[in-house]
């Protein structure tokens, strides 16, 4: 008897889904959004943190290369890579960010960075970054694109050697599964990165992957407030994938878990175990025949 069995992995369409989870959450980048963040943002990412060590550890970046930072908001790579004596192109698609770029480059003394406003659907040749002008390419915690496998093609494109990009192992940067499994909506953790390293896999790449934990402490003026915060968090995860009723149920099932989870200190309340996110580090050489090599 012949098996009819057809394998699905190989030929399945991963940008596919991603297209019509994107469709089905109604997600978009707003730039406006970020021109208004873009002041709190400079301040909370002013030092280096440990997430940054990280990412530039596992990147291996050579002495004297260039790097393209694709989504660099206010420098949190591009500023320290400069001071290594790297030339870097800093993109970004807010004009808020890149202005905090600049005044962060200002404070540090940066000055061989490049500053391009350009998004990932943009023309990027049209924007000055063309194929193959870059040794490194770099997308930290900033593919935010209703086509993921056009974004890897155009990051991939622009370096000469390797390509670097983190992407949330959680349902959202801000939400992991311990938060979504209090609501009830465990079935509902996005895994962004799986779909970037099928999708890499399938272009014929051998992409390497690490894991970067990154512990959120937050605070809150007063308990309603802690419950609306995450509320809102989760709402943001899984519209437009869990039902109606599921949801309309998470406030009341955030309340409970938070009454057993925060603890207050003079007024202020906190988790007891702060939220750790984890980023997945993919990285993939840009020749596809180097394979496992730095």
């Amino acid at each position: 008897m012949s098996d009819s069995t057809e394998p699905l992995l190989p030929n399945y369409d991963w940008n596919d889904e991603w297209i019509r989870l994107q469709d089905r959450q109604g997600k978009s980048d707003d730039a406006s959004h970020w021109d208004a963040r873009a002041k709190s943002f400079a301040t909370k990412h002013g030092s280096q943190s440990p997430y940054v060590d990280r990412f530039l550890e596992l990147a291996a970046i050579r002495p004297g290369e260039t790097i393209l930072d694709m989504g660099c908001g206010s420098g949190t790579l591009a500023i320290p890579l400069s001071l290594e004596g790297h030339k870097v192109i800093a993109c970004d698609f807010s004009s808020g960010m890149l202005s905090a770029l600049r005044e962060a480059m200002s404070a540090k003394g940066a000055t061989s960075i490049t500053e391009i406003q350009m998004s990932w659907d943009d023309d990027w040749a049209a924007c000055g970054v063309s194929k193959r002008c870059v040794d490194v390419a770099l997308a930290s915690r900033s593919i935010a694109t209703h086509d993921l496998k056009m974004a890897l093609e155009k990051l991939g494109s622009a370096a000469r050697r390797r390509a670097c990009i983190t992407l949330p192992c959680g349902a959202t940067p801000k939400v992991n599964a311990r938060l979504m499994k209090a609501a009830d909506l465990e079935a509902y953790v996005g895994r962004d990165f799986l779909y970037a390293f099928n999708i890499l896999c399938q272009l014929g790449y051998f992409p390497t992957i690490d894991y970067i934990p990154s512990t959120r402490v937050e605070t809150f003026d007063s308990f309603d407030g802690a419950v609306q915060h995450y509320s809102e968090l989760v709402w943001h995860a899984a519209h437009g994938l869990a039902p109606d009723d599921a949801m309309a149920q998470v406030p009341a099932k955030l309340e409970a878990w938070l009454n057993e989870s925060l603890v207050e200190e003079s007024g202020i309340f906190r988790l007891k175990e702060p939220l750790t996110v984890t980023w997945a580090f993919i990285a993939w050489n840009v020749n596809r025949d180097s394979e496992g090599s730095l």
